[in-house]
């Protein structure tokens, strides 16, 4: 597999990940975009927390976070899904692009016990961006991905909620050294959806364990 070694050719690569085959509203499933999930990627790989690192990404999808990191050097990437349309079609792309260190299970994320000796945890757990939405579901992930005893873990939630996630985060023996803020389009794939596309003011939170 030939290295990438600039952003743009990541994002592209990005692009040929479809979306959630069958978008479900009680998992508040939205895909993250090419552009930020390469963004992201690339700011970690920058940091050291992607190139030869075992990686987890929780709720992962169809897998951009766990196929961009293995595209960018990562041992291992694992990615988890609750959703099995997902996690199949996650399956079908890795084979397709030919990457071979990446690897899906479909699993409730709180459910999932096998050993796993990850560096680095990536999750774009459901945050709120629904009126209706359970509250606190990224929470859980937090906790989720507390377990694995990684070293960092980059982490989406609403911009609105920043304020009580720098507490809950301290309060978990997790210290923020970054906040990496985007515009997240949400489209309208759901029927209660009343406008084509909106954007939501997300932060993406890179914390380690203290």
């Amino acid at each position: 597999m030939k290295k990438i070694t600039r952003k743009k050719h990541l994002e592209m690569r990005l692009q040929s990940i479809p979306t959630h085959p069958k978008p479900k509203v009680g998992l508040e499933q939205y895909t993250t975009p090419s552009v930020i999930a390469s963004d992201l990627i690339w700011n970690a790989y920058s940091l050291g927390d992607v190139e030869n690192r075992n990686i987890v990404d929780l709720g992962c999808g169809t897998g951009v976070f766990a196929i961009g990191s293995a595209l960018m050097g990562a041992n291992l990437s694992v990615g988890i899904d609750v959703d099995e349309d997902s996690i199949d079609l996650a399956m079908e792309v890795k084979d397709k692009l030919k990457v071979d260190n990446a690897d899906f299970i479909a699993c409730d994320i709180c459910e999932f016990d096998e050993p796993f000796d990850a560096d680095t945890v990536f999750q774009n757990p459901p945050f709120g961006s629904q009126k209706n939405a359970d509250s606190g579901q990224d929470l859980k992930f937090i906790q989720r991905a507390i377990r694995f005893d990684p070293q960092v873990l980059y982490s989406f939630h609403m911009a609105s909620t920043e304020e009580f996630l720098i507490k809950y985060y301290n309060d978990n023996n997790l210290e923020i050294t970054h906040i990496f803020r985007y515009k997240f389009p949400i489209p309208k794939i759901y029927d209660f959806h009343t406008k084509e596309k909106r954007d939501v003011d997300v932060i993406v939170i890179r914390a380690e364990l203290k």
